[in-house]
């Protein structure tokens, strides 16, 4: 069975800086996929982060993102990481990843076969 999972949320302040992991086991061409990251907030809509073409190695961002995430990926460990700079309130959310592949459409991913359950990054003032 292909698992997902998220880990590496918490609390920071505005200004701080996480790193989000995405790992997923039981796919066996892990580099072959794309990555999607997703986040959504308390009474807000589920928005795309990024994301991660395999074939090309490349990433594309939401604007609100650009120049503060960045992903990069150990395909070793099967784990896609979401490095998060300066991050504000406004990025507080639960971020989750998903796995595909079907193509990204800029930095959506709107077809994924597999996703975890997230994780909760609180941003405070």
């Amino acid at each position: 069975d292909v698992q997902v999972e998220e880990s590496g949320g918490g609390l920071v302040q505005a200004g701080g800086s996480l790193r989000l992991s995405c790992t997923a086991s039981g796919i066996p061409t892990f580099s072959e996929v794309n990555i999607g990251w997703f986040r959504q907030a308390p009474g807000k809509e589920r928005e795309a982060v990024s994301c991660t073409r395999a074939d090309e190695d490349s990433t594309d961002y939401a604007d609100s993102m650009k120049g503060r995430f960045t992903v990069s990926s150990d395909n070793a460990k099967n784990t896609v990481y979401l490095h998060m700079n300066n991050l504000k309130p406004e990025d507080t959310a639960v971020y989750y990843c998903a796995t595909s592949y079907y193509a990204c459409s800029g930095f959506v991913l709107y077809e994924y076969d597999y996703y975890g359950r997230g994780t909760q990054v609180t941003v405070s003032s």
